[in-house]
């Protein structure tokens, strides 16, 4: 397992800096921790190291995909390849109810656009068997969902990375043209966020369909963790949530491929509509 080699995006803090630490623990080679911050990258992985953990560091701005080139490349000539990828990095919304463009714009980019930006540059470098973890969020189950023409475009078995483009463009577009309807979502509350998660969810069985080579792609809900992003606010640790990420990059079966599992190693069917998996009012509220 030491030639292995792992990254975690977005990870100087919070479930992505956990789940480094148990990558570390569990003695896999080559461990990037990667933050837009050059210092604040360095100093968790000094904190790590303090710890008698020996993470590596490269900064990578997964919005900018000039940085997400560089980053592959290195991996290409330095390990010839990537093993395990992460795909952590993600922000919350300037407000739970208001939408506006501006803001859906930087939540789709940090949480949607930046992932296919890894496909473009890190999918080519993924050895044979490689595992993706997308995480996502109950946020992201379909149920989320209530414009039925939607949940069937993204549901249908032959998705493509076209239809959840599409999808992200009617909400953009709809936001700034003012034709949002609330009445779209089963909640409506944080909803480009919930239209970013549930993007990943689609885009990782269109990833699984096109990735080839015994790579699994799986999208992961982890839970609602005392983070900065939940204001600290939350059920499990950061250490409980680094559980579940390990668990699929590591752990699990490689057969496993285009699921979506919950941060207690549940699988869960994203396409069901009916499980009603999405969060309620009183998640925000509380």
């Amino acid at each position: 397992m030491a030639e292995k080699v792992a990254v975690v995006t977005g990870s100087n803090k919070g479930i992505g800096f956990g789940t480094v630490r148990e990558l570390c623990k569990r003695g896999i080679g080559y461990v990037y921790l990667t933050a837009r911050d050059l210092q604040r990258g360095k100093e968790a992985v000094e904190k790590l190291k303090k710890e008698g953990y020996k993470p590596f560091f490269h900064q990578l701005d997964v919005t900018d995909e000039l940085s997400v080139k560089k980053f592959a490349e290195h991996l290409k000539q330095e390990h010839g390849g990537l093993d395990i990828l992460i795909n952590n990095a993600a922000v919350g919304v300037a407000s739970y109810v208001d939408v506006t463009y501006e803001d859906s714009v930087r939540v789709l980019d940090a949480n949607y656009y930046s992932i296919l930006n890894t496909q473009k540059y890190m999918f080519p470098i993924l050895k044979n068997n490689a595992r993706v973890i997308n995480i996502s969020s109950d946020c992201g189950h379909i149920s989320n969902l209530r414009n039925t023409y939607w949940i069937n475009r993204l549901t249908k078995e032959d998705i493509k990375q076209e239809d959840v483009d599409a999808f992200v463009d009617w909400f953009l577009n709809s936001v700034k043209n003012g034709t949002l309807n609330k009445d779209d979502f089963e909640e409506p509350f944080v909803i480009p966020y919930k239209i970013s998660k549930i993007a990943v969810c689609a885009l990782t069985r269109a990833q699984q369909r096109e990735v080839g080579r015994g790579i699994s792609v799986n999208s992961l809900h982890p839970g609602f963790v005392k983070t900065d992003m939940t204001k600290s606010g939350g059920d499990l640790t950061i250490d409980q949530a680094s559980d579940a990420p390990v668990y699929l990059a590591l752990d699990i079966d490689q057969s496993v491929k285009g699921k979506l599992f919950w941060f207690d190693k549940t699988e869960k069917d994203w396409a069901d509509a009916n499980q009603k998996l999405h969060p309620r009012a009183k998640d925000f509220t509380s």
